[in-house]
């Protein structure tokens, strides 16, 4: 078919779409409202649910058939939880650990994807193939010999287990910068060193205040790694008093004294305080995720 013939097609086709009547477009833009309630329902649904067991009293969680609505809004299950269990203590170790974890896997990931992405040394492909490559190998092959290093090092029991790792890097957040500095041009770098800049004074100077929905992203994503991280915790941590909230979570399942009532409505209360900031984050920072994330693939 020639240029001209190609091109006669495509606009006889286009005349159509543009001929459709009103009332079809109309109709299928209702379809697909609909279609998009639906699902957006059926995704919202769980946690609804979550939110209007946290107020019902414990005898209406075993109820047939299940009721939606709780008879009488309960507030007091919300500050009944702080009584029961050391909760704010959880709170202020979870901070910690996730504050002090995602600052480190932040700025290491950055400085190591940043000499992947822009400096020119023997064995660099190897190197970042052997590091992308451990992304394949789950925590848990690791977790016994990680256990004898730290109790060797005297750690078990604190903090340091759950954060200074992560100031050796991430595979998976070096390849998201990394793919990131990728999309940022040379000329900015060649521009900087003209100025006198060293590849530091680069980086911090004029790729990092370019990075924001890249470190928005890997931000995220750690935060919520560390913020919800279980297994860890149960492993390396043994005093109450140093519990996260995934720990206590389960602590609570199984200490708390609710007068013989069924704790499943403190329960859901407890597991929506936890989820709360992670909501809060994600739509605070909604836009420079999606950019990000867009962003991080546009150059391999």
């Amino acid at each position: 078919m020639s240029t001209a013939s190609a091109a006669r097609s495509i606009g006889v086709r286009t005349s159509i779409v543009r001929r459709r009547p009103p009332l079809l477009r109309h109709l299928l833009a209702g379809l697909r409202a609909v279609a998009a309630l639906v699902l957006a329902a059926a995704f919202l649904a769980p946690f609804a649910w979550s939110v209007l067991s946290s107020l019902k009293a414990g005898h209406e969680i075993f109820t047939f058939p299940p009721s939606w609505l709780p008879e009488v809004a309960r507030w007091g299950n919300y500050p009944a939880v702080w009584r029961q269990v050391p909760f704010g203590r959880f709170a202020a170790n979870t901070t910690i650990v996730t504050a002090v974890a995602v600052l480190g896997e932040v700025v290491s990931s950055t400085l190591v994807a940043y000499g992947f992405a822009r400096f020119r040394f023997p064995g660099r492909g190897v190197l970042f193939t052997a590091v992308v490559a451990t992304l394949v190998l789950p925590g848990e092959i690791t977790l016994i010999p990680r256990f004898i290093m730290f109790k060797a090092l005297g750690w078990l029991d604190t903090f340091l287990p759950l954060t200074v790792p992560f100031y050796f890097g991430s595979a998976f957040f070096i390849f998201l910068m990394r793919q990131f500095f990728l999309s940022l041009p040379i000329e900015l770098d060649e521009a900087a060193e003209l100025d006198g800049a060293n590849g530091f004074q680069t980086l911090t100077s004029v790729l990092v205040p370019l990075m924001k929905p890249a470190l928005a992203t890997v931000a995220i994503f750690s935060f919520l790694s560390h913020w919800n991280e279980f297994l860890n915790p149960l492993i390396f941590l043994r005093s109450t008093e140093k519990f996260t909230l995934a720990l206590g979570l389960r602590f609570f399942q199984q200490a708390a004294e609710t007068g013989g009532e069924p704790r499943e409505p403190y329960l859901m209360a407890a597991s929506l305080m936890v989820t709360l900031p992670c909501i809060v984050l994600f739509f605070s920072a909604q836009r420079y995720f999606v950019r990000g994330v867009v962003m991080s693939g546009m150059k391999y």
